[in-house]
């Protein structure tokens, strides 16, 4: 089987997968039908800012805690709930937009309820794949799930936005598309349920020890490597990836544009997010390397768009955005799954998809601010701009500590008996 599908020659990924696929296909057209919602109900891009903020003030709040739960509780057990946790803010959110009854803080209520689904559900998903497929095929694993995310960012925002249009493209329509996300989560209980538990590899549980979260904390910051990839996902996830704000009011506002080419945006950039997801999938093991210029790429090619100047060449760039972006988060995410220990792995991932999506209520609310105020182009250019620094800062950090251990080491060589000294210049610590 070709390198970048490897993973799929194990039986309970491709169950584990397909489910997978039909939840994120509905969960798309939910991120259309909801963005659609606001709209509809404030026109107002701080409005958007805001529910996108709440939806992932949870990640923020409570992933710590999720990734403390992740590596106490069978990760299996901890999806079936968070599925269901996730299906019914979907289903009532959507039946209040379907009966008409529906108002902004219904939305921005639900948004963060269903977060608290998604805090939980993330770090056991993510920690999940290695139980599934095993170390040799996480960092496929990883990508191929990359992937299946963006094949279905390319049906269902195309499928919400052509479904929102033909329903009369208000209230109704979006909540029609929102029921759909919330019928989507029965695939993943029934890929779950399907799974042989003969042939999963679960990670040893860790108790209830004390300070579970701190010692979390404690051991990502013993990890300089660790520390660049977390602050580069950072900046990338609070400042560059707000696609859901930029692609809604660059389609509205700039280019006087409708729901169907909206959703459109969405579709065309997940073209390009699939073939970085593949072309993640190839690399056995991730450098770090790759991490940073992915993420500096992606700022780069953010402020490019902002410069577009018209709906055709700003949707011709997206592609190149997207696999930009999801170069650097699914080589990000491989790394610090296949780099971590075991017993720490729930809470690294916890820790990542922190400072990934809880950076975003921060960010978001901000960015839509710059978006209201002075244009929605400023939203691209600001936010690429402020990724790019923040890249280069945690790199040029990383490389003083680096510089910093050499000399330490060097130091502590000098100290050391000639013969002591010449046998670690013999495995390679130069000395000068």
């Amino acid at each position: 089987m070709s390198p970048t599908f490897s993973a799929l020659a194990v039986r309970n990924y491709r169950i584990y997968i397909l489910g997978a696929i039909v939840s994120n296909t509905g969960t798309w057209m939910q991120r259309i039908g909801q963005d659609w919602l606001v709209l509809q109900l404030t026109n107002s891009g701080t409005a958007l800012g805001i529910t996108t903020g709440l939806q992932l003030l949870p990640a923020l709040l409570f992933s710590p805690i999720a990734g403390v739960v992740a590596d106490r509780v069978p990760k299996r057990t901890i999806l079936r709930c968070t599925q269901i946790a996730m299906a019914v803010p979907a289903a009532l959110l959507g039946i209040l937009a379907v009966t008409g009854v529906v108002q902004a803080w219904h939305v921005y209520l639900l948004a963060f309820v269903f977060g608290i689904g998604t805090a939980f559900d993330a770090p056991a998903r993510q920690s999940f794949v290695v139980e599934i497929v095993g170390p040799k095929d996480l960092a496929n694993a990883v990508g191929l799930n990359s992937a299946s995310f963006n094949l279905a960012r390319m049906i269902g925002p195309a499928v919400a936005g052509l479904l929102i249009a033909a329903l009369g493209s208000g209230v109704r329509a979006a909540g029609w598309v929102i029921l759909v996300n919330a019928v989507s989560y029965l695939a993943v209980l029934t890929s779950l349920q399907l799974l042989d538990p003969r042939h999963l590899t679960p990670s040893e549980v860790t108790g209830t020890r004390k300070h579970a979260v701190r010692d979390g904390i404690t051991y990502v910051r013993s990890r300089p490597d660790l520390v660049l990839i977390l602050t580069c996902v950072f900046f990338v996830g609070t400042f560059g990836m707000n696609f859901q704000m930029t692609s809604a009011l660059m389609a509205t506002q700039v280019f006087g544009k409708g729901a169907g080419e909206y959703g459109l945006l969405a579709s065309i950039m997940a073209l390009g997010s699939l073939a970085g997801a593949l072309l993640a999938a190839r690399r056995a093991r991730p450098r770090l390397r790759f991490v940073v210029l992915a993420g500096a790429a992606f700022s780069v090619t953010e402020i490019v768009a902002g410069l577009m100047p018209t709906y055709v060449t700003f949707a011709a760039v997206l592609p190149v955005l997207g696999l930009c972006a999801l170069t650097m988060v699914t080589s990000a995410n491989a790394t610090i799954q296949l780099t971590s220990s075991p017993m720490m792995r729930g809470r690294v991932a916890a820790l990542y998809l922190m400072v990934f999506m809880g950076g975003t209520p921060v960010g978001a609310p901000l960015v839509g601010w710059v978006g209201e105020t002075f244009g929605a182009r400023w939203m691209l250019l600001g936010g690429g701009g402020v990724t790019l620094l923040g890249i280069a800062a945690a790199t040029a950090w990383y490389f003083g500590t680096q510089d910093a251990q050499r000399e330490e080491l060097r130091r502590g060589l000098r100290d050391l008996p000639w013969s002591h000294a010449r046998r670690a210049h013999l495995h390679g610590v130069e000395i000068r």
